[in-house]
């Protein structure tokens, strides 16, 4: 049993009136001190490296919690803006001008057309540049507008329908900048270009758009006398960076600010958006060499008009053309020009060509590089054709095509 003393009477408990105090005291403690700390800070009491950590944490708001950008500072220069502010002065107006009015009448020049171009190199006190065949074509004169607006008169050197590029040569004297050449070859589809320019004339000189490449060898028919037949499939660059009207001849450039091709052609559909297109810069290189020493591009002409088997159905290989099953691809002939090398060597409508002296022939781009890539005038070649299902060999001597 335990002990229990009746006499005893407890104690009350203390009361804790010391704790309201206290806690008092350090809430107004707090806010005078925030209060006070914007005057602090200003005041250089605190070392550097407690301002620029307070100033770093808390640069979104002032002392009063409004929002502010005392301590923000941006820096939006980068390698590319640079890169292009130097490109940018390599890249050209290009404005055609052609005379109206005939003998009898006093002939005046009008501005029929503009477009761009590139500067690609300086020599002897010239400056060359690259543009498209069709925005100088037709010209009696053409003037030449650098970045800074000054206006030099060219001489055209020389233009080729086929690739629609053109050369153009000019005083160097004014000439400060050249671009870089790259290369087409080693371009990756999802890369960024960069397309320079001046969309819809002069007004919008140097325009800058991005984008990516959306795709390479991309084969566009092209029909010069507008008869509805393609006249050319021209191997192009495709890309999704804004090419308007005036941007024609303009640089397409890689992110290191080289020149990977030349601005050429552009879907005009409402229904189209971000489908641009340029010239490879790789197949413009030797092209503009040969405008540049000869003023035009002579070729290799076998004399026939071909299509690639792909343009057409599966069916009518077996039913119209009569191909056995082991051809897998070639160019069929639609028309043999008369007493052309062709004409000359046999060939005939709808003949499949599948190989050039052995190799394969799969479309017209097989055709096209080992014709004007390693072929010269006056070459023999060793065609391979099928006719009726019938397999034959024949030798064209290459002519000039005129």
């Amino acid at each position: 049993m335990g002990y229990f003393d009746e006499d005893y009477v407890p104690k009350p408990k203390k009361e804790r009136r010391w704790l309201v105090p206290v806690l008092s005291g350090i809430i107004i403690g707090m806010i005078i001190v925030l209060a006070a700390l914007p005057g602090i800070l200003q005041s250089g009491i605190l070392p550097e490296t407690w301002v620029n950590s307070n100033q770093t944490a808390d640069s979104g708001t002032d002392g009063n919690g409004i929002g502010s950008t005392d301590y923000v500072s941006v820096d939006v220069s980068t390698q590319i803006t640079e890169m292009v502010d130097e490109v940018s002065k390599a890249v050209v107006g290009v404005i055609n001008i052609q005379r109206q009015g005939d003998f009898w009448e006093q002939q005046e020049n009008d501005q029929a057309g503009t477009g761009s171009g590139v500067i690609y190199k300086k020599e002897d006190g010239y400056a060359f540049v690259i543009t498209n065949h069709h925005v100088i074509e037709g010209a009696d004169t053409v003037e030449v507008v650098l970045s800074d607006d000054t206006r030099v008169q060219a001489q055209i050197l020389g233009s080729d329908l086929f690739s629609d590029l053109a050369v153009l040569r000019m005083d160097a004297k004014q000439v400060e900048n050249t671009i870089n050449m790259g290369s087409s070859a080693t371009v990756k589809v999802g890369e960024p270009a960069i397309a320079i320019g001046n969309p819809l004339g002069m007004k919008f000189s140097g325009s800058v758009t991005t984008g990516v490449i959306s795709g390479k060898q991309r084969t566009i028919p092209q029909d010069f006398n507008q008869d509805g037949r393609a006249d050319w499939q021209a191997e192009v660059i495709q890309t999704d960076a804004a090419i308007n009207p005036g941007n024609s001849g303009g640089a397409l450039i890689n992110i290191k600010g080289q020149l990977i091709g030349i601005n050429s052609m552009k879907i005009n559909e409402t229904s189209v958006e971000g489908i641009g297109f340029a010239i490879p810069i790789d197949t413009a290189k030797p092209i503009v060499e040969e405008l540049e020493t000869k003023g035009e591009i002579t070729r290799p002409y076998m004399g026939v008009e071909i299509y690639s088997l792909d343009e057409i159905p599966q069916t009518e290989w077996d039913q119209t053309l009569n191909l056995p099953n082991n051809v897998e691809g070639g160019v069929y002939v639609w028309t043999v020009d008369s007493l052309s090398p062709a004409d000359q060597a046999g060939l005939k409508r709808l003949d499949v060509i599948t190989k050039i002296d052995g190799q394969k022939v799969m479309n017209m781009i097989d055709l096209r590089k080992i014709l004007y890539e390693e072929k010269q005038v006056g070459d023999s070649l060793k065609v391979t054709f099928y006719r009726d299902g019938k397999k034959k060999e024949t030798t064209i001597k290459l002519g000039v095509q005129k």
